[in-house]
């Protein structure tokens, strides 16, 4: 399907930003903290009409603002001749640079057309429950920050390995008594840290353990026995990554940034659905211009970790809408 009601003839602009979005404090993972998320927005202009897509390039992946600027360069005269999502698919590579056009052609697809990103999705909008996600740091401290956020819903736990991720999880449990609680490791566990803790962290009331093992050393999970569904994050990151995967885990957790967009991110949804697997969405340190188009695959889900814009020390105007763990659609200002 082509994208509808996009001029062809080279009336399509193209317009590449970076932008610094300072984040609420440090957000740290196992690999690192974080205290400002470097994006990169797409606009493509249509006469009066603009389509906006959002991305944050990952060193981990070997990504910079840099490399996914030249990458949106390099086909800036076939988009503004009218590229499709379709054909942005077969033209680049899964990414950050790929999602934010992609995202983009959405946006302006919508405006052009009078009909919203879910309509052209045949996807009814509605509401999800987000999860908050408590930066690594000591059990102490992690409390601390979760005696903030009791009543959320649903309260995502980064673990860093070693001794104390048990501890880190009793410290939130003693804090939010009755959240929900998921736990990510980062690939920052061993196979007999996985043995052992799991069922501990069973005890706790964790419903779900995201990447435990590296991905490029997961193996040992096709032999385990979770206690705790186990959810692939690195290990997953378009279509293309679901063979491998097969047999290991339970769970996988879409990101716009990895699928390289919505369009391919539902489409990975569905043959994932159609294996047997499970779905979590989550997201890089985003705005809400991240949020909006990943809320779409988040209807589909079982798990949704959409908190990106409540990391940051400010958010785009207008936002999504966030009450209490709840995420509204998207007001169609902002996107689709």
């Amino acid at each position: 399907m082509r994208i509808h009601c996009l001029p062809k003839n080279h009336d399509i602009q193209l317009y590449v930003r970076r932008e610094s979005w300072r984040v609420d404090g440090v957000f740290a993972i196992a690999r690192g903290a974080q205290s400002v998320a470097e994006l990169i927005v797409v606009e493509l202009r249509s006469g009066s009409r603009r389509g906006h897509g959002e991305c944050e390039p990952q060193e981990y992946y070997g990504e910079s603002p840099s490399t996914v600027i030249a990458q949106i360069e390099r086909l800036r005269p076939q988009i503004e001749s009218g590229l499709t999502r379709e054909e942005l698919l077969v033209d680049m590579p899964p990414g950050a640079a790929r999602n934010a056009l992609d995202c983009a052609m959405w946006d302006l697809e919508a405006k052009c057309s009078g009909r919203s990103a879910w309509a052209i999705a045949g996807i009814e909008p509605r509401t999800v429950v987000t999860d908050f996600s408590l930066s690594l740091d000591t059990p102490e401290k992690m409390r601390e920050r979760a005696l903030k956020y009791r009543d959320w819903p649903i309260l995502k736990i980064k673990l860093g390995g070693g001794d104390i991720d048990v501890d880190r999880v009793a410290a939130v449990r003693d804090a939010a008594p009755g959240a929900r609680l998921t736990v990510d490791a980062n690939e920052s566990w061993t196979p007999a840290q996985l043995e052992r803790d799991a069922p501990r962290l069973h005890a706790l009331g964790v419903e779900l353990i995201e990447q435990p093992l590296p991905a490029k050393n997961d193996a040992a999970l096709r032999i385990y026995e979770p206690i705790i569904p186990i959810c692939a994050d690195e290990a997953c990151h378009s279509r293309a990554s679901l063979d491998r995967i097969d047999g290991l885990y339970q769970f996988i957790n879409i990101k716009l940034d990895k699928t390289g967009g919505l369009t391919e991110a539902l489409a990975l949804a569905r043959e994932a659905r159609a294996r047997g697997l499970r779905l979590m969405v989550g997201c890089m340190t985003g705005t809400s211009l991240a949020t909006a188009p990943a809320l779409l695959v988040a209807s589909l889900a079982e798990y949704v970790d959409l908190d990106g814009p409540l990391l940051l020390a400010a958010d785009r105007d207008p936002p999504v809408s966030y009450a209490l763990g709840v995420i509204s659609p998207a007001p169609s200002a902002l996107w689709g």
